[in-house]
């Protein structure tokens, strides 16, 4: 089994819901980093996606578009980035970690090199929104036997026989995407989206964790309650862009990522 599948399996037999913190590699500088990963998990932060920034990140609004631009301009590399997720679980062995980017960085840095040193610095498992289930072999098999996951994505226009297909190649957990469109805060989230989230409850046999638009504590422990967790990146971005200094953004994460998981329950 998985580190994932057991840290999803424990938190079930706790009773609790699994919150996981998006956050671009190298933003808002390299050093902020690390105490920020700290920062989250202090807060109550139960998984960590570390984002590998990228000139066109297809998925992403507006506020992960800028983050990315500026640890681009940070210079920024996969390599750095790797050694963040490496001294980030040596430091907190007990919080999964996971490598989110796209496929184009991944490619150049070339696939065997990078499973292998993903494998070396204790990655959990990967999020590549970009890399279709029906074209990732041998990369799947490549992740797998190294004892990591790769996440598939599922969006409300799924239809039900690629969700069948990404059921059977992905590991880990499903994540939902709550919304037709890309990332960012939002107020509120489509009607349909909690019919679309128990869709995916009756047909996938993985834990599901909601993504995308999620901005608030209420709207946190609303899509919780449909999910075995949520996934939160823009509103925490957006804390650290309106931030003077990192030891404010710190204390501004702090509260929020606190009031998020003490209203998931």
């Amino acid at each position: 089994m998985s580190f994932i599948r057991q840290f999803f399996g424990n938190m079930r037999k706790a009773n609790q819901k699994v919150l996981s913190i998006y956050l671009p590699a190298g933003y808002p500088t390299s050093e902020a980093t690390l105490p920020l990963l700290d920062t989250l998990v202090e807060a109550g932060a139960d998984m960590i996606e570390l984002g590998i920034p990228f000139s066109d990140p297809l998925a992403d609004g507006p506020t992960i578009q800028r983050a990315s631009q500026q640890a681009i301009a940070n210079g920024t590399t996969l390599l750095q980035s790797l050694n963040f997720l490496r001294l980030f679980r040596t430091k907190h062995p007990q919080v999964p970690a996971l490598l989110m980017g796209y496929a184009n960085p991944f490619f150049r840095f070339g696939w065997d090199r990078l499973v292998d040193m993903a494998a070396a610095a204790d990655v959990s498992g990967f999020i590549i929104p970009d890399l279709p289930p029906e074209e990732c072999e041998p990369i799947l098999s490549r992740i797998h036997s190294s004892g990591m996951d790769l996440i598939f994505l599922a969006t409300p226009n799924t239809p039900p026989e690629r969700l069948r297909l990404i059921n059977a190649k992905g590991r880990g957990f499903l994540y939902a995407v709550s919304l037709t469109g890309v990332t960012g805060a939002r107020k509120n989230l489509p009607p349909e989206t909690k019919a679309f989230l128990q869709r995916l409850r009756r047909e996938s046999s993985h834990p599901i964790m909601v993504g995308f638009g999620i901005s608030t504590p209420q709207l946190a422990a609303q899509m919780a309650k449909e999910g075995n967790g949520v996934i939160i990146g823009s509103a925490v971005i957006d804390l650290i862009e309106n931030s003077p200094d990192l030891p404010a953004a710190r204390k501004t994460v702090f509260e929020f990522v606190s009031q998020v998981k003490k209203a998931m329950g």
